[in-house]
C-alpha cells in the first residue's frame, strides 16, 4: 500500500502512470504488499520505482557479463582503472571517472572475479548510475573503492528487518553450517528480481528453493541446519540519493 503525503494512493491513480513493463511491475509489488509505504511526493516513489527497476536490470546485465566468482584472496580487477588492493578490493585509479569504472565491470567482465557481497555493491552503484546519470554520479562517488560491505557513503545503504519484500531489495541466505573450507559459502548475498526469484553472485537468477539447495550443498560433512532466507533487507536510501 502508498500513501502520498499523508493520502492513501488508490489502484485506480496508480494505472493512470506511463510506465515501463519493469517499472510497473516494481510499482505494482510496492502497491500490493500489505506493508504500508510512505512517500512525501508522486516524483519520490517514481525515482525508487525507477532505481529498483535499474537495480534488476544491472544484476541481470552482471549475471551475463562474464564476471568471474572468487573470495578475496583470489580476486581480480581490469588493472588499467583499478588497483587490486591486499585485502582483495578495488580502488579506483585517480584519472579514471566512477562512471567509467563502474560500466567497465559490464562491459569487460572477464577480467573481473569477486564474490557476493561485492557483486550486490556494484548493482547498486550501477543501479544509482544509470538512475542520476553520470554528471551527478561522478560527482558523488570520488575515490570510488569496492571491498566487501564498504562503500561510499553517498549511497547510505540501509537494513531493516521485515519478510516483504520488493524487486530491488538485497536479501541474504544464510547457512550456518557452512563448510569452514569454504567459508566463502557461508550465505548468499541476493538481490530481490521477482517474486521468489534471486540473482546471487555464483549462482545465478534462481528461486529460493535453489539458492538454499546450492548452499546446502556446501555445509561440512554430517551437518544438520539447512540453509535459511533471513527477515532483512537491505537497500539504498532511495530519497537521499533522489
Amino acid at each position: 500500500m502508498i500513501t502520498i503525503a499523508g493520502k492513501l494512493i488508490t489502484d485506480a491513480e496508480l494505472n493512470t502512470i506511463p510506465l515501463s513493463l519493469k517499472r510497473r511491475a516494481v510499482l505494482s509489488s510496492i502497491a500490493t504488499n500489505q506493508t504500508m509505504y510512505f512517500f512525501p511526493s508522486m516524483d519520490d516513489l517514481l525515482f525508487e520505482v525507477k532505481v529498483r527497476a535499474n537495480t534488476t536490470q544491472a544484476s541481470h546485465d552482471l549475471a551475463v557479463s562474464g564476471v568471474g566468482f572468487a573470495d578475496f584472496d583470489h580476486s581480480t580487477c581490469n588493472q588499467a582503472l583499478w588497483t587490486l588492493t591486499r585485502e582483495g578490493g578495488f580502488l579506483l585509479k585517480p584519472s579514471i571517472t566512477p562512471q567509467r569504472g563502474i560500466d567497465d565491470i559490464f562491459n569487460n567482465g572477464r577480467l573481473y572475479s569477486f564474490e557476493c557481497a561485492v557483486a550486490i555493491i556494484i548493482i547498486f552503484y550501477k543501479a544509482t548510475l544509470d538512475s542520476i546519470g553520470a554528471t551527478a554520479f561522478n560527482q558523488l562517488f570520488r575515490g570510488l573503492y569496492l571491498f566487501s560491505w564498504r562503500y561510499d557513503e553517498d549511497l547510505h545503504l540501509i537494513s531493516h528487518s521485515g519478510s516483504e519484500f520488493l524487486p530491488g531489495d538485497c536479501v541474504y541466505f544464510n547457512n550456518p553450517d557452512f563448510n569452514p573450507a569454504t567459508p566463502e559459502w557461508r550465505g548468499e548475498n541476493t538481490i530481490v528480481m521477482d517474486y521468489d526469484l534471486y540473482f546471487g553472485h555464483g549462482i545465478g537468477i534462481s528461486p529460493g528453493a535453489d539458492i538454499i539447495k546450492s548452499l546446502n550443498e556446501e555445509r561440512f560433512p554430517g551437518a544438520r541446519q539447512s540453509a535459511y532466507l533471513e527477515n532483512r533487507i537491505t537497500h539504498p536510501e532511495y530519497r537521499y540519493l533522489g
